[in-house]
């Protein structure tokens, strides 16, 4: 029963998480809705950006793939750093540096970087998600570090197109699952020639 239990592919619900939690804060950074929308962006972050994707990095690890590991847990862990400073800069217990605050987006925008490298191995789909996330945390540092809006509504738009293929790829592993694998396509990964 417990063998059978850890065939499901885990990596549609981290996906999911990390979808729709960043679909909300877009809106934010996109300015299409307030700052106030922090409020409900957070309680999100908690529980499905951060929780949900910290345990699909666990299923991960046991079915030994260390991509999915390391990414699941470290995007799981940047919604839950994400949503402490925003609760406990609303609880006056700290401030926000905006420049130290962008050069942290601008640092994982760094990890997201390297992390595209394999994930263009992956699938189409996968590839284009860590593409314009790493552009999207590129753009919301930058914005943060120059104060400049428009930079930062750039990166809330690219965070849109984040969300939509990491969406697209858990609809995809959900579907594929259910009705048939190629059901929904996710296009191929590029090929490596390894060394021999």
């Amino acid at each position: 029963m417990g063998e059978k239990a850890l065939t499901a592919d885990p990596a549609a619900l981290g996906l999911a998480g990390f979808a729709f939690t960043t679909f909300l804060l877009s809106f934010q950074n996109a300015g299409l809705l307030p700052a106030s929308t922090a409020s409900i962006v957070m309680p999100l972050a908690f529980a499905y950006g951060g929780f949900a994707q910290i345990m699909t990095g666990s299923f991960e690890m046991r079915k030994g793939n260390t991509f999915g590991f390391t990414a699941f847990t470290s995007y799981g862990s940047f919604w839950m750093f994400y949503a402490i400073v925003v609760l406990l800069a609303s609880l006056n217990v700290i401030t926000i540096p905006a420049a130290a605050l962008g050069t942290a987006l601008i640092l994982w925008g760094f990890f997201t970087l390297y992390m595209w490298i394999p994930a263009m191995t992956t699938n189409l789909t996968l590839n284009l998600t860590f593409l314009f996330l790493w552009l999207a945390f590129f753009f919301l540092g930058a914005g943060a570090v120059s104060g400049n809006m428009m930079i930062t509504h750039i990166g809330g738009y690219l965070g849109f197109l984040t969300a939509f293929f990491a969406a697209y790829t858990s609809f995809a592993v959900v579907t594929n699952s259910v009705v048939g694998a190629g059901t929904i396509p996710v296009g191929p990964g590029l090929k490596w020639k390894k060394q021999q």
